[in-house]
């Protein structure tokens, strides 16, 4: 499932919260980013669980869950640009008086009015989304999703067994090519997404530990349109094994050697527990014009949470999602600029001195106009 269907599906709540609890970790709604469960998270000396991490992912990544959604296109959130300012305002705790100041429109009046008419719109959302719900109860059978299956190592129910038979008709219907040519679309039973992904897992090699990069490469090969779900699915449903920190990947095996491979992880795991996460600024940089895009980041692996909003279209920086629509993905290169020296002082400040360091290369850089995406800071 691609990171926009994660998004429309999610409830309420976990919109609110910015992410959803997913079988073995959290995912991250705005950009896709994926904490596994059952690992503690070490940030600026202090210890994080999956879900707390999660949290600060959220706030040091995006700002906000607010900010996030404020910034999407009017076509997704159904606000004009005046009420988005409006609500950013709003957001920011200022009163009546010191929104109109800020704006130079109306009077205090006028911004109450302006409240109120917010307030209108959010019951009328109230009424539209249960009268929804009521609607998709009135068909002769209403559509519920199948629970999701279990991804443990166990045998899979007896139920999902397929005879040879039946087999040799899925691989055909999903195989047009034959086994070894592309997937034509990812089954939505969980019988048939089985056998396909069994016959995936059978082109890796089960001797062969791959990074990420290799993973993808097969898998592009097998199905380009969602590779990433592929990934997720064969993971999910035990043909492949990774480390948390994803650099790894292997074939899953049942018995004595998926024991060993369940100790290995939890030993990788424990590994993972004691990398320290490197904040640092960084750089988009458009190798078809020089134009780049500077940001910070307290882990400098969420660079890659960077690279899926640009794919999904969400990058907060409409330059740069612009001109990556334009030129495509190839175009584009993340590169780290500066490691945050992380200093063993009682009175240093990481948040602060990272701040300082990315204004230093927004100096050098200068990205804005020709030069970049960026927008001037206001003072």
């Amino acid at each position: 499932m691609s990171l926009a269907d994660q998004f429309w599906n999610a409830s309420f709540e976990e919109l609110r919260l910015g992410y959803s609890e997913q079988e073995h970790d959290y995912l991250c709604l705005l950009c896709g980013e994926t904490v596994e469960k059952g690992i503690i998270y070490p940030v600026d000396g202090l210890l994080y669980e999956a879900a707390k991490y999660m949290r600060h992912h959220i706030e040091a990544d995006h700002g906000s869950v607010f900010e996030h959604l404020s910034q999407l296109d009017k076509r997704i959130t159904g606000l004009s640009d005046h009420q988005n300012s409006l609500m950013r305002l709003f957001y920011q705790g200022m009163s009546d008086q010191d929104v109109q100041k800020e704006l130079g429109i109306g009077s205090a009046s006028t911004i109450r009015n302006h409240r109120f008419a917010l307030k209108e719109k959010e019951r009328q959302a109230k009424v539209f989304l249960v009268m929804m719900e009521l609607m998709k109860g009135t068909g002769k059978k209403a559509a519920h999703a199948s629970p999701a299956p279990s991804a443990s190592g166990k045998k899979r129910d007896a139920e999902l067994t397929v005879s040879p038979t039946e087999y040799a008709e899925i691989t055909k219907k999903y195989f047009p090519e034959g086994t070894l040519g592309a997937l034509n679309t990812i089954p939505r039973k969980h019988k048939h997404r089985l056998v396909v992904l069994e016959e995936i897992a059978k082109r890796f090699d089960p001797a062969q530990v791959y990074s990420e990069k290799e993973v993808n490469a097969i898998l592009e090969g097998t199905y380009e349109e969602d590779y990433v779900t592929v990934r997720r699915y064969l993971i999910d449903y035990s043909f492949l094994g990774r480390n948390p920190d994803g650099s790894q990947y292997w074939v899953k095996n049942n018995g004595e050697e998926q024991e060993k491979q369940m100790n290995r992880k939890q030993e990788l795991k424990q590994m993972y527990k004691e990398v320290k996460t490197e904040a640092g600024v960084y750089q988009i940089r458009n190798t078809q014009n020089g134009k780049v895009w500077i940001d910070s980041t307290t882990n400098l692996k969420t660079m890659n949470g960077k690279q899926f909003m640009l794919k999904h279209g969400s990058h907060t920086s409409k330059a740069l999602q612009k001109e990556w629509d334009q030129y495509g993905e190839g175009a584009f290169v993340f590169e780290v600029l500066e490691v945050l020296e992380k200093k063993n002082e009682p009175y240093f400040d990481a948040a602060d001195a990272l701040e300082k360091l990315e204004d230093k290369w927004l100096d050098k850089l200068q990205p804005y106009g020709d030069k970049g995406y960026n927008e001037m800071k206001k003072l």
